[in-house]
């Protein structure tokens, strides 16, 4: 059964999923820095770039969002394009987009434009922006002006498809599509249209605000963290909601008795004296997250590293014999691992491209049930998007899982101030190497220096003192000048200062 903890702060909101007590998945809010996703804008267009068939648009934001020609809807390319080309009515109505899309065709400096933030602004990187509009609700995701029907693939009956189909295609505005959620799934015709007909409101006040604005400004944001993953969550499975703030708890219990009065049961609020968090494992499992390595029961483990191009796991059988033959050994590892893969993408918020390096099975079959067993794993307990392809040549499963905001690292840690995020840190012998090479460096260009003293990290006049001593006296031979050691504790381990007299 799944548990709601929500940890409210004056700093920050926190939310966790727990399926019996493992964490699945959580999210961060800060109430310092603005939460962007989901957002829609009244932008203008600042610069157009044909090369790379991209629009920069100012948001009100320190860095201007990017909005690229594939995110941008069928109807307003068609529409900018007889605006811009002055197309005839006969050849406006051929269907289909043009053949060739440009977007300086499209856009224009000091264009308004409506858009909604997909991802979040990233180090150097403005928000990624589109006009591809998404409104989530508890039922449905209301497509505005993409008039396309689509099924959660978890809905597998093929009736009730059809049932939910019908009722959302006659229950939505001409011109207009949706997603149809998992919760949906043996809904009443009344709920599913109480919640298209809430989204539809929502539409028309966004565009109606875009109509009559004349500057940049934010026209709609999505509710507040606590109340967006509760929607997003709310099913079945979900045997409480708990939260740690009163104030939180009434707004949770009003929200859920409008959109779910069956669930307001479950809303309780928790007045110990420990940290929600640490009371119900949250954090522990928080700081085991981001380690590199991820235990499994069996005594196997996971070496999970990421990269800005990819992500890399290894599966190992750890302390893990077994109890008969080789081959189950790993079938067995490898079983576990791939269920704990899929929460730990979760949990760690990992996206883009995936590879997995699986432990070598001999047996075709135990390499095709490993397969199915993932790919099914994924499908019921992932609600983000993923493609996986069948084990390699190689013996290592690619896949690509969609991302959404930041990686649970990115969240919470930043570079190493002494390795610059490389994750390791040199030797004191090369480090010590490099300040002789450069103080040898210096003693050449500075021909009749008498003395010159070193000025070193304790740790540092240490090593070369005690190792490289010899190397010392021999640059005083080779230079003819007298080489002072000397301690500074304000310097780091590879840093020095060289001074001449």
């Amino acid at each position: 059964m799944k548990k709601i903890v929500i940890n409210h702060a004056p700093w920050q909101t926190r939310v966790a999923i727990l399926t019996d007590g493992k964490l699945e998945n959580v999210y961060f809010e800060s109430h310092v820095k603005q939460t962007l996703e989901r957002a829609f804008f009244r932008g203008i267009i600042t610069k157009v770039l044909p090369g790379i068939q991209t629009a920069f648009v100012d948001i009100g934001q320190e860095r201007a969002g990017f909005l690229h020609i594939s995110e941008i809807d069928h109807d307003l390319t068609i529409k900018k394009f007889e605006e811009t080309l002055q197309l005839d009515d006969e050849s406006a109505k051929k269907p289909g987009r043009p053949k060739k899309l440009d977007i300086q065709e499209i856009f224009r400096e000091g264009d308004p434009v409506l858009v909604q933030v997909s991802k979040e602004p990233m180090g150097q990187k403005g928000a990624k922006l589109k006009t591809c509009f998404t409104l989530p609700g508890r039922f449905i995701v209301l497509m505005p002006n993409i008039p396309r029907i689509g099924i959660s693939k978890k809905i597998e009956d093929v009736q009730e498809r059809k049932r939910l189909r019908e009722i959302v295609k006659v229950n939505l505005p001409e011109g207009m599509g949706a997603i149809i959620r998992t919760p949906s799934q043996e809904q009443g015709e009344k709920k599913l249209k109480q919640d298209i007909n809430f989204l539809v409101n929502t539409w028309q006040g966004i565009q109606k605000g875009f109509k009559s604005g004349n500057e940049v400004e934010k026209l709609h944001e999505d509710f507040e963290l606590s109340f967006q993953v509760v929607r997003d969550h709310l099913d079945d499975d979900v045997e409480g909601i708990v939260t740690d703030n009163k104030h939180n708890q009434k707004e949770l219990y009003r929200f859920i008795k409008k959109f779910a009065p069956e669930y307001s049961h479950c809303v309780a609020l928790y007045d110990g004296q420990k940290n929600i968090f640490d009371h119900y494992g949250v954090q522990r499992q928080i700081d085991q997250a981001l380690e590199k390595k991820a235990q499994l029961k069996s005594g196997g483990y996971l070496v999970i590293e990421s990269t800005e191009a990819m992500t890399v796991i290894d599966v190992n059988t750890g302390k893990f014999i077994g109890k008969a033959n080789l081959e189950d050994t790993i079938f067995k590892t490898n079983t576990e691992a791939a269920q704990e893969i899929v929460r730990q993408l979760k949990v760690r918020n990992i996206g883009g491209l995936i590879v997995i390096d699986f432990i070598d099975m001999r047996k075709d079959t135990n390499r095709q049930k490993l397969f199915r067993l993932f790919e099914k794993t994924l499908k019921e307990q992932d609600k983000f998007q993923s493609v996986v392809l069948k084990v390699s040549e190689f013996g290592l499963v690619q896949m690509t899982r969609k991302r959404s905001g930041k990686t649970l690292q990115q969240e919470l840690t930043k570079d190493c101030a002494t390795c610059h995020g490389l994750g390791y840190v040199k030797s004191i012998e090369t480090d010590a190497h490099a300040i002789l090479r450069k103080l040898q460096e210096d003693l050449k260009q500075a021909k009749g220096s008498a003395s010159v003293t070193l000025h070193v990290n304790p740790t540092m006049f240490e090593h070369i003192s005690s190792i490289e001593y010899d190397a010392l006296l021999s640059l005083e031979k080779d230079s003819g000048a007298n080489i002072t050691l000397a301690t500074e504790n304000k310097l780091a381990i590879d840093q020095y200062k060289i001074e001449k007299k």
